[in-house]
């Protein structure tokens, strides 16, 4: 019996197709397509094997089909329950807890409310003013504020002085953000991760926003252990496709931003060489997944297991 692989895409043009194309040349049994989604009852036939979700925290309608899609039975890349619960204060909490190098972070208040929160009765929980002088002594000076839940670099500041901090603060409206300490970086490392254990460090450059193909680019020490700590990140988040950014000051690399669930993958950003890697390792993980026996019995339903989504392979990387 074939087993269908759906994609479920915004506006790329390049990854699409040729993920397409290569799970379905590869004859295995498994075929890729792009799903067509409308007004779906609870009832609704699983219909799809494996669902690759690259548009959903854009699309809300599309993150409540994939939370129905994964009670049906449906393995979702990435678990939108996990997606969904992920903010980057969270992120930097989780990789302290792992021995992950990661910059101080706090959590800020909100800027701004809805109209229907009122700041004398709905906040009284709230501490207010705020002490921005505990905020700059816990992370320091330059610092980077930025949005919990976005990513892209969008609302992304670096602020040198505590003035700074407070202008754009005041500017970010409903937007929950986080100040983090800023790493004076001596290299700049992306990495693309696949399947929780296929992970390719690439020397990025941050301020261009461009990968560069430089493979000496990292010791082999440096590189293991990036590729070490990247793993424990998705394993721990259960994230089969992300990217993670490493800032390395004096041979650490401390993980920034590992919040990026639908990874740029598009052929002008990652270059031909990095982008056939993609497509050769997205098409690997999801065969795999479609063909993936499990065993057959009643299933249970709770939270915990919902947001785990899939256990890591034991499997070693090839």
């Amino acid at each position: 019996m074939t087993a269908k692989v759906g994609l479920i895409v915004g506006r790329e043009w390049s990854f699409p197709p040729k993920f397409i194309e290569e799970v379905n040349r590869r004859d295995k049994g498994v075929v890729a397509d792009f799903i067509k989604i409308g007004p779906t009852p609870m009832d609704a036939p699983r219909g799809y094997a494996v669902l690759v979700d690259r548009i959903s925290h854009e699309v809300p309608f599309y993150r409540s089909y994939l939370k129905h899609a994964v009670l049906q039975g449906a393995q979702v890349v990435n678990n939108p329950f996990m997606w969904s619960a992920d903010d980057k204060f969270f992120g930097a909490t989780l990789a302290t807890k792992l021995g992950v190098a990661s910059p101080k972070t706090v959590v800020l208040p909100n800027k701004d409310y809805i109209p229907a929160i009122s700041h004398q009765e709905s906040l009284r929980n709230l501490v207010f003013p705020l002490d921005w002088d505990a905020v700059v002594r816990d992370v320091g000076l330059p610092c980077i504020l930025k949005d919990a839940y976005g990513g892209g670099w969008k609302g992304v500041y670096i602020c040198r002085t505590r003035d700074e901090l407070l202008k754009h603060y005041n500017e970010s409206g409903l937007l929950t953000m986080v100040v983090q300490q800023f790493i004076e970086w001596e290299q700049f490392v992306r990495c693309i991760c696949i399947g929780q254990r296929e992970i390719l460090p690439i020397h990025y450059d941050p301020k261009a926003r461009k990968y560069l193909v430089d493979p000496d680019y990292l010791t082999p020490a440096l590189r293991d252990r990036i590729i070490a700590d990247s793993r424990t990140l998705v394993g721990a988040l259960g994230y089969d496709m992300n990217s993670i950014e490493w800032a390395v000051k004096d041979g650490v690399p401390y993980a920034i931003d590992f919040m990026n669930p639908a990874p740029d993958f598009d052929i002008n950003s990652l270059t031909a060489e990095y982008f056939d890697w993609v497509v050769q390792q997205m098409a690997d993980l999801v065969i795999r997944l479609a063909t993936r026996r499990t065993t057959v019995g009643p299933r249970t339903f709770h939270w915990q297991a919902l947001f785990k989504g899939r256990a890591r392979s034991r499997t070693s990387s090839r």
